[in-house]
């Protein structure tokens, strides 16, 4: 067995694995960040930079997933999901916010566990975004995402699959239900606030023509 021939054949084997995962990583990290600056510009209704973040985010993940097609052990190392399901996210609360159709997977190029997660994740940013509209005195429309909610919560309900093929996404429904309820409560009461306030005004006016 001639050991110095089996030893540089593994170095070189190792060396073309470790640098495409020293390549990715980094691409990993900043879609990430894109794809949060993406979302916050949404909830600001800057779309336009929106939009355009998440067109960077859309190319460093192509990026990874070149880096590493021969490569799969690391692709699904975790890191590749994590970037994936974050730029799902990122993707699909924009287009909730703006009551655009939803890309599916095969339009993003993620794979179908982290885009679920994604979708998930992105009821959590519909109940900031409710929020704030209620902050802002504009409840008007927030019945509208609360349906959409209830409805990705649904959707999630229905994909009962073993967690390592879904990555998990029993944990991502049951953390969107618990956010549900949450927020049907807080809408609950502030419809009922502006109701009560609406209606003592009207009666106030009655009592007081001039």
């Amino acid at each position: 067995m001639d050991l110095d021939a089996l030893g540089q054949a593994a170095r070189d084997y190792l060396s073309l694995k470790y640098g495409a995962r020293e390549r990715a990583l980094p691409k990993s990290r900043a879609a990430i960040r894109c794809c949060a600056n993406a979302i916050r510009a949404a909830h600001r209704q800057d779309f336009a930079l929106a939009v355009q973040l998440l067109g960077e985010a859309e190319k460093l993940v192509g990026e990874m997933s070149a880096d590493l097609h021969e490569h799969l052990d690391i692709y699904y190392a975790g890191f590749v999901e994590d970037a994936q399901k974050e730029f799902s996210e990122a993707s699909l609360t924009c287009a909730l916010i703006q009551g655009r159709p939803l890309p599916l997977p095969e339009t993003l190029h993620v794979e179908w566990a982290p885009y679920l997660n994604g979708l998930g994740e992105s009821v959590g940013e519909l109940r900031r975004f409710i929020l704030d509209r209620l902050r802002q005195g504009k409840p008007e429309g927030c019945e509208v995402f609360l349906q959409e909610m209830d409805d990705i919560y649904l959707l999630l309900t229905t994909l009962d699959f073993p967690d390592a093929i879904t990555g998990n996404l029993r944990r991502t429904t049951d953390s969107v239900r618990g956010i549900l309820e949450k927020t049907r409560g807080d809408l609950t009461v502030m419809v009922g606030q502006t109701r009560l306030a609406q209606m003592m005004a009207q009666l106030e006016s009655r009592l007081d023509p001039e």
